[in-house]
């Protein structure tokens, strides 16, 4: 099989030129050329000038993921090798890697590829067909550049079970990349110590992106009584009792994530301090309310509400709701810690539905900070989907 050649139409490729990874099935004049789909193509301007070469996939809205920008460059081991090395000196200058995203898709230009590193597990997610074919390969050079600096992978478990593979053309896929290892991994992160289950847990396992936020408020919480809301396996909670608070209570809708959050606990010496309640915080929260309930610091790590533009409406909502009823909840002075992971509640978005919640119960706002994601999760510029967690810390005062 050869190269296809993608053109343009007139006036299209907009996103492609000022940096974006993509190009979408509208913006396509011809596609000629002997490949097969999945396969790399060589991308033209509609006047021929040449913009690169990646992938193309007729079953996806997305047409072409870009690999490079370069259309004469081979796409071959030692581009992949160069690519990953590239990724995990990053990693290395950036953050701590006993455990981190080594790679973040189109952010680390391999589009449509995820790669966590669980102290010593890999959990690998590909989300597009050709990036699909060179999994493998690119699993056995991440071992290769990580075995340089003398750190050795003793398993790879697939988790590439999103529902978006199907708009790629792709069923789901989840398992072993290689030999079987218990599933259930120890990690330390911030201090705090989690057993993360690769195989069952939500997406990879365990959300490194908010690595530092979580760090960031063990300091506002010693001697506190803290409510972490969306707990999932209590690593928000957990930090706040290694900041010293006084009693913590986490809360998810999750049985699976409330028994593992408990275990978490237990493993760092905390169940006497950090409690778990099975519950929805919708339903929980005007119930706190009723009993009279105040806290010195709320955490509100919910879910993405949104995963769409159709549905940012009702998403906002959601978001002014729960933050509405945690500013009624805590002390006068307290703290809110409050995030969105979706993409679609943009940062303006997002502030302006923090603003009403706190217009609706008369509350202002100290902004102590404003956070995103992790730097392994990083944000690349004119790729805006890699830009999706907000994260809010407020001192929270009544209206005098």
């Amino acid at each position: 099989m050869g190269y296809g050649i993608v053109t343009l139409k007139k006036g299209e490729g907009r996103l492609l030129k000022s940096g974006g990874p993509w190009i979408f099935d509208n913006e396509i004049g011809t596609v000629t050329g002997d490949f097969e789909n999945g396969g790399l193509v060589i991308v033209r301007d509609f006047d021929g000038y040449p913009l690169g070469r990646g992938f193309y996939n007729r079953n996806s809205r997305i047409r072409v993921r870009m690999m490079t920008r370069n259309h004469e460059q081979e796409i071959d081991e030692e581009f992949l090798r160069a690519r990953v090395r590239a990724a995990w000196e990053y990693r290395k200058k950036t953050v701590d890697t006993g455990s981190c995203r080594l790679i973040f898709g189109e952010a680390d230009f391999l589009p449509g590829l995820v790669a966590d590193k669980f102290s010593d597990v890999l959990v690998v997610q590909s989300l597009a067909l050709g990036i699909d074919r060179m999994k493998e390969t690119i699993v056995r050079l991440i071992r290769e550049v990580l075995a340089e600096d003398g750190i050795s992978i003793r398993g790879v478990y697939e988790r590439s079970d999103a529902k978006v593979r199907r708009q790629e053309g792709m069923e789901p896929e989840k398992g072993f990349l290689g030999e079987p290892f218990d599933t259930d991994v120890e990690i330390e992160e911030n201090g705090v110590k989690y057993i993360v289950d690769v195989k069952e847990g939500q997406k990879t396992g365990f959300f490194l992106d908010q690595k530092y936020n979580r760090l960031a408020i063990q300091r506002l919480c010693r001697g506190a009584k803290v409510l972490d809301c969306f707990t999932h396996t209590g690593s928000f909670a957990l930090n706040a009792g290694m900041g010293g608070a006084a009693e913590v209570l986490g809360v998810d809708a999750s049985e699976l994530g409330v028994r593992q959050a408990e275990e978490n606990a237990r493993l760092n010496g905390m169940e006497d301090r950090v409690k778990f309640l099975c519950a929805d915080v919708f339903e929980l929260l005007p119930e706190l309310e009723r009993r009279g309930e105040k806290y010195d610091v709320i955490i509100l790590d919910p879910p993405a509400f949104t995963k769409s533009r159709n549905s940012v409406k009702n998403a906002v909502k959601g978001y002014r709701e729960i933050n509405r009823r945690a500013m009624q909840l805590l002390k006068d002075g307290g703290f809110l810690a409050t995030c969105s992971c979706s993409h679609f509640m943009t940062y303006e978005l997002f502030t302006q539905t923090i603003r009403q919640a706190a217009a609706g119960v008369h509350r202002r706002l100290r902004q102590v900070e404003y956070r995103t994601q992790a730097p392994d999760h990083p944000i690349l510029w004119a790729a805006d989907e890699s830009y999706y967690l907000k994260f809010y810390v407020f001192q929270v005062c009544e209206e005098k």
